[in-house]
């Protein structure tokens, strides 16, 4: 059986199909079978894309957290492959904030949509604060810590350094939780308790606490925790 995506009919070609019928109307892994371009003798493009989607049931998660020892563990994926596909992806990581930056953040909702691509599937906590100016416009996020899958260490001194340096009138504390999940835990309500006080003190409010899960996201101010 002969799998070389040229021996396909042409408007089955996914780029040809692209330029034909339009981006939306391709799947993932003929998406991807265009980044990386050619298979191997035994397997086409779209096949091996087909093997690195399928790969465990996160799909195109697969691509967004992959690293170039997960890539070039496929049989056809080279340096060069696995360079262009990292590249994809961490663009559309950076067109993702593009139009968020400096726009108005003033609900828990518009937060959550801001970090939740960049966040959703990382597999350690990562704890990071987004500085608000006086306007409630986002001057910046900044990485506090990132711990192991059960707890993330945080210090008041860490949280409060970068607020204090762009001049911060307030903080929104965001974490994710690996699990998907996104019910606080006792250390989470403990943490936020601690912030609070240490915000109160310096004079920068500790205005929410936004835990990110899988697609989801949990607001302590939403929830009347704060």
């Amino acid at each position: 059986m002969d799998n070389k995506i040229m021996n396909l009919p042409l408007e089955d070609r996914p780029r040809e199909k692209l330029l034909i019928k339009g981006a939306d109307n391709l799947t993932n892994s003929e998406l991807l079978a265009i980044i990386i371009g050619t298979g191997t003798k035994e397997i086409s493009a779209i096949m091996l894309s087909q093997m690195i989607l399928s790969y465990d049931d996160r799909g195109l998660a697969n691509i967004f957290d992959a690293n170039l020892e997960f890539l070039n563990s496929f049989k056809g994926i080279s340096d060069a492959k696995a360079a262009k596909i990292l590249a994809c992806a961490e663009m559309s990581k950076r067109i993702k904030t593009i139009n968020n930056v400096a726009k108005r953040l003033d609900t828990p909702t518009k937060v959550a949509e801001y970090v939740m691509e960049d966040m959703r599937y990382l597999k350690q906590e990562h704890f990071r604060i987004a500085k608000i100016d006086s306007k409630s416009k986002i001057v910046g996020v900044s990485e506090i810590s990132i711990g192991s899958l059960d707890a993330t260490l945080v210090h008041p001194r860490e949280v409060f350094f970068d607020a204090i340096k762009a001049r911060c009138s307030s903080i929104i504390l965001i974490h994710n939780h690996p699990s998907g999940e996104v019910k606080p835990s006792r250390e989470d309500i403990n943490l936020t308790t601690r912030l609070q006080q240490a915000g109160k003190i310096i004079g920068i409010k500790v205005v929410d606490h936004i835990i990110i899960g899988d697609g989801v996201y949990f607001s302590f101010l939403e929830h009347n925790y704060m």
